[in-house]
Parts: structure tokens; C-alpha cells; sequence
């Protein structure tokens, strides 16, 4: 690639940023009228100029009494003091330019381009002395611009002597500590802004990027209860509509309370997912066991519940409540069991839930090959080790498939933050 060419792509890079800052500085103002002018609007920041090396393109106008003195001829040898000048102009926008970008700033060219800087202001000081020790202010500026980090205070109060010194051998004391006071002014205060701006970038970019997983984390929550919530719901519904139906020639009354049934779950999930949208839905463990033995009763699975134990908190029943869930849906679905046995037995520490079945259907032992695989295990997984529990799923050793989850027992942080981690997804 040509320099031209570069330069063509970095003024179109420029170009594209300068667009952007003016819509959102234009997107700034327009919040700032709908406020009546007043400040007070935290939806929306200034968004500051864009940060490039033409802030500091300005200070360059420091050069004019050295760029004076070569056009109207009080410079000895014009021609060498012209291209000192330009080359030194080049080198002071290279470095700026660069600073701004942290991989550049690092880069050893500009670090080169840096040096080469110092020592061309050094013989420009001292070959003419007077408006070129000007230049040493400038390369102080170029350096807080380049040297950002623990090394800059001992760096700029290095060139500050040096600065002076060479002064002094130019003009004097009072050449010295004006241009040494200044390279050092210069470097510092170039520095703190300079680091300042790109923290607060950094913190505004952090702000964006955490409100964006907020809203990750609020689809991901609104997606697993959508999936726990109908999938159970769904799975009840089809399960007594197939009862209903092998009843209905034979019992209509039998028939007609599998469809009063399904009346009744379709409006409790209606409940339920308008609960899950405002992230309000906290589960039962004595509801989703209800629940349980009606729907294995109507996929014709015997169910066998057993409790034990000290009683449970409602945090840790809610948690135990979507394994509940879980676990029987996918009993219903895909295990062709006769037989699941809901064991629950809550001790001074932990608490076990065990869901087992002696079913031979396939789904489950894919799951079970891939980890615990599956959208909603997968799911009920990060919810229990949030509160510092675990849930392992897997073929039984006689058969069939089991479903364990290990809680630890009591009200402590830890469960009553993963039960807002159950209901926030």
C-alpha cells in the first residue's frame, strides 16, 4: 500500500469518526432543549471531541516565531533551520497522531520518532538559541502525549532539567527555568488530560457494554422460563387431551374432567407466564409436586412422592421447584416410564432432591452423553450452581434415568441470590 493510499484511508477513518461525534454531539443538544437546557438529563452524556491528534495540532502555532525568523532571514543558513523546522513539525505530528492509540503509542517507531524529536530540538536549541527553545515545551508536550504510565513523572522531570540546561547554555538563567518550568508543565498536565479523557472513554464504553448484557441476561431469563414454563404446560396439556380422548367413548365423566383439568392448568400458565414477564414468578415446591402427580397420573406413570426433612425456605423451594418441573416434563416426554419416584430429604446442611425413573426412552440418555445436556438441565445447571448447589443427570445403573439436585439448606445469601438469579434467568 502507497502512502498515499494510507493517507487517504486514515483521512477516511478520520472523516468517519468526526460523522459520528457530530451525530451524537447533535443527538446531545437535541436531549438538552428537551430539557428545557437544563443539565440534569443522565440518559444522555456530552459526548466530548473526538479523540485524535488534531487536539493538539494547535500548539504548533508556538513554532511561528522560529518560522518568523527563517522567512525574514535572521536565521542563519535559512535553508537548515526551514527543513529543522519541517522535519520537526512532521515528527511532532507522527508522535501525536500515534498517541492516541495505545498499541501505537507503545510501538517502537514512535518511541524512535520520539527520540529522533528530542535530539533534532537539542541542536536546533543549540544552533540558534532565542524562539527555538520554544520547541522544548512541544517535545514535553509530544512526551506526556506518548509516555502515559509510572515512568512519566521521572521522564518529564529529566527533560525539564535537561530543557533548562541546554537553555542555559543558550540564554541564561532566565531562558532556563522559564523552559524548563514550561517542558515540564507541559508533559504533566498533557499527560493527566490526556489520561483522564481516555478513562472516562473507557468508563462510558463499560457503562454500554454492561447495559448490553443487562439486556442479554433479561432475554436469556425471559427465554428459560418461557421454555420451562410451556414446555411443562404444553406437555400436561397434550398428555390429558390423549387421556380425554381414550376416555371419551367409554367415560364421558372421566373425559370431562381431564378436559376441566386442562382448563384449569392453561389458565394457571397464563398466570404464570404474565408473572415471568415481569420477572415477578417465584415456584413452589409443594405446587410443582401437586402438579407432578397429575400430570405422571395422566401420561399413565405411577407417581411416588417422599418428603423428609427439616422444612425448607421459600428460596430454596423455588429452586428445588423448577427441578421439579424440569425433571418430571421430560419424564412425560421422552422416558416411556411406568413408575417415578420424587424423593426430597432436607438435613441441617444440604438438601437432596432426587427425580428417578425406570423408563427406557432415549432423549434423556442423549442428554445425559453430552453432559447435562439439554436447554432446560442446562439451565437449571447455572441457576443451582449460582447458589452454590449442583445438579447432576445421568442413566441409573438398574435402568431408567435420574435427576439430582444438591442445595445447601437455609436462608443464606447465597440461595437468595440465585433464587433472583432463577427469576432473572
Amino acid at each position: 500500500m502507497t502512502w498515499r493510499r494510507r493517507a487517504r484511508c486514515r483521512v477516511r477513518t478520520w472523516r468517519t469518526a468526526r460523522d459520528e461525534w457530530k451525530a451524537e454531539h447533535e443527538r446531545f443538544k437535541a436531549a438538552r432543549r428537551a430539557t428545557g437546557g437544563k443539565r440534569e438529563f443522565p440518559d444522555v452524556d456530552h459526548p466530548g471531541p473526538p479523540p485524535s491528534g488534531f487536539a493538539l495540532l494547535p500548539w504548533l502555532l508556538m513554532g511561528l516565531g522560529s518560522l518568523s525568523n527563517v522567512l525574514q532571514g535572521r536565521t542563519p543558513d535559512p535553508w537548515v533551520g526551514g527543513l529543522g523546522l519541517l522535519a520537526f513539525n512532521s515528527l511532532y505530528v507522527y508522535v501525536t497522531f500515534r498517541s492516541f492509540d495505545r498499541a501505537k503509542r507503545e510501538a517502537v517507531s514512535t518511541r524512535v520518532a520520539l527520540g529522533l524529536m528530542g535530539l533534532l530540538t537539542t541542536g536546533l536549541a543549540l544552533g540558534y538559541g532565542g524562539e527555538w527553545l520554544t520547541f522544548f515545551p512541544l517535545l514535553g508536550l509530544a512526551t506526556g502525549a506518548c509516555l502515559r504510565g509510572p515512568w512519566l513523572g521521572r521522564t518529564g522531570l529529566l527533560l525539564a532539567v535537561y530543557a533548562g540546561v541546554v537553555s542555559y547554555v543558550r540564554g541564561g538563567w532566565g531562558e532556563a527555568s522559564g523552559i524548563g518550568y514550561a517542558t515540564f508543565i507541559s508533559s504533566m498536565v498533557t499527560a493527566a488530560i490526556l489520561s483522564l479523557s481516555e478513562a472516562v472513554r473507557e468508563l462510558r464504553d463499560a457503562r454500554e457494554e454492561l447495559a448490553r448484557r443487562a439486556v442479554e441476561k433479561e432475554r436469556l431469563r425471559f427465554s428459560r422460563d418461557l421454555h420451562d414454563l410451556l414446555g411443562h404446560t404444553l406437555s400436561v396439556i397434550v398428555v390429558k387431551s390423549e387421556a380425554a380422548r381414550r376416555l371419551a367413548p367409554r367415560d364421558m365423566d372421566a373425559a370431562l374432567g381431564q378436559i376441566t383439568d386442562i382448563e384449569s392448568v392453561g389458565r394457571q400458565a397464563l398466570t404464570e407466564i404474565r408473572e415471568a414477564v415481569t420477572g415477578y414468578r417465584e415456584g413452589s415446591l409443594a405446587t410443582e409436586l401437586s402438579r407432578a402427580r397429575s400430570a405422571l397420573s395422566a401420561a399413565s406413570v405411577r407417581p411416588v412422592v417422599r418428603q423428609s426433612g427439616t422444612p425448607l425456605d421459600p428460596q430454596t423451594e423455588a429452586l428445588l421447584g423448577w427441578v421439579v418441573r424440569e425433571a418430571v416434563t421430560n419424564v412425560v416426554r421422552h422416558s416411556r416410564a411406568s413408575r417415578c419416584e420424587i424423593t426430597v430429604e432436607g438435613a441441617a446442611e444440604r438438601v437432596r432432591l432426587t427425580v428417578a425413573d425406570d423408563g427406557t426412552g432415549t432423549a434423556a440418555a442423549a442428554d445425559a452423553r453430552e453432559g447435562v445436556g439439554g436447554t432446560g438441565l442446562k439451565g437449571l445447571t447455572e441457576r443451582l450452581a449460582a447458589a452454590g448447589g449442583s445438579l447432576t443427570a445421568g442413566p441409573a445403573p438398574r435402568g431408567g434415568f435420574t435427576v439430582t439436585a444438591d442445595l445447601p439448606a437455609g436462608a443464606d445469601e447465597r440461595t437468595a441470590s440465585a433464587a433472583a438469579a432463577a427469576a432473572d434467568g
